[in-house]
């Protein structure tokens, strides 16, 4: 079996030797590299890649990505994209090659998008850039996807895991730009409009995040209940930026009945009534969040929901109302979880002096 890797590049010469280690187990790594000033190609090329410079212009991830796909030879059985930011665990090809079925056209695997400040999996979710060549083309300015001219047919991959470890003082600059011609594009496209709807969000444009997350719910193909979810929580948050508290409670109720399977929106509720002393409202949302034990790996995950703070916020709820051991229980029970908050761990000393 050959499998391939393919990427794009620029100016990523400082995770050269890194992803060129990681991809180590592939029969060829073949690259796209477009316009690197700090010896990116150059570095690559020692290393064993196959590179060629070219300019994509006007910039679009996808056109990138699919003029990266063409420099594959012929011949491949698989191949495999990914970014000079990220790595593959040792034993990916194994993993790969014992998943892999001759009907398959795509592989899904374990991506860990962000890790927490103790180097514990933050965002992660399934993948889906490995494929079978010649079924497939990249479509979308930006956050784009494979688009299929045959059926998929899925492949899980158990043990093949690939992480994400970015310069954050890399620019996102271009992103809005592109989101938007992504939807100008492909108006009908409900996970564009949602991208779009969340960037505006992330970069406090209130009024204009909450129409366009409005209108993706809208959307006929907006049918996926933890991306719904999401959109409903987006515009929450966006309102009580905008002092709309009690429009940000109906929204996140709405998220709750969308997706009852996640925390996210119930953790999100359950800090809107701590911020507002509902102590017993807080107390109920934690532990609705806390009984869901399973986290879907899926993009719309929130790191926080499934780490100290519901437990955080049970033992303040629980204090409040008097409950000062099961307080103490649940505080110890976040500490366990961030070992590094200091305000947690004087919360439970206070607590625990408090309580003998």
């Amino acid at each position: 079996m050959r499998i391939y890797v393919y990427a794009i590049a620029k100016d990523e010469k400082q995770f050269a030797s890194r992803w060129m280690a990681s991809m180590a187990e592939a029969d060829g790594v073949y690259v796209l590299d477009t316009g690197s000033a700090d010896g990116t190609a150059e570095k690559l090329r020692d290393l064993g890649a196959h590179v060629t410079r070219e300019r994509v212009e006007p910039w679009r991830f996808d056109r990138a990505r699919n003029r990266s796909m063409e420099l594959v030879p012929e011949g491949a059985d698989i191949l495999v994209c990914t970014d000079l930011d990220e790595v593959l665990l040792p034993g990916w090809r194994t993993a790969l090659e014992a998943a892999w079925r001759p009907d398959c056209t795509t592989a899904r695997y374990e991506y860990v998008w962000s890790f927490g400040p103790d180097g514990s999996d933050g965002v992660k979710y399934l993948y889906e850039k490995v494929h079978r060549p010649g079924v497939c083309r990249w479509t979308h300015p930006v956050h784009e996807v494979l688009e299929y001219s045959v059926p998929k047919v899925y492949c899980d991959v158990p043990g093949m895991r690939l992480e994400h470890h970015p310069d954050p003082s890399k620019s996102r600059g271009e992103y809005l730009r592109l989101l938007e011609l992504s939807v100008a594009e492909a108006p009908e496209d409900d996970r564009n409009r949602h991208y779009l709807g969340r960037e505006y969000m992330f970069r406090g444009m209130w009024d204009k995040a909450i129409r366009t997350l409005r209108e993706h719910l809208a959307l006929p193909g907006a049918r996926w209940e933890p991306e719904r979810a999401a959109s409903m929580r987006f515009i929450a948050r966006c309102l009580r930026e905008k002092g709309d508290r009690d429009g940000a409670e109906l929204w996140l109720l709405r998220a709750v009945f969308e997706a009852p399977g996640q925390r996210e929106a119930l953790v999100d509720l359950a800090r809107l009534m701590y911020d507002e002393g509902r102590w017993r409202e807080c107390e109920r949302c934690c532990r609705r969040a806390l009984a869901i034990k399973e986290r879907d790996l899926s993009y719309t995950t929130e790191p926080e929901a499934w780490g100290a703070l519901p437990w955080d916020l049970l033992s303040l709820a629980c204090w409040q109302q008097g409950e000062r051991e099961w307080a103490v229980n649940c505080a110890r029970q976040a500490l366990a979880l961030d070992p590094e908050n200091s305000r947690i761990r004087r919360n439970l000393a206070q607590m625990e002096s408090e309580t003998l």
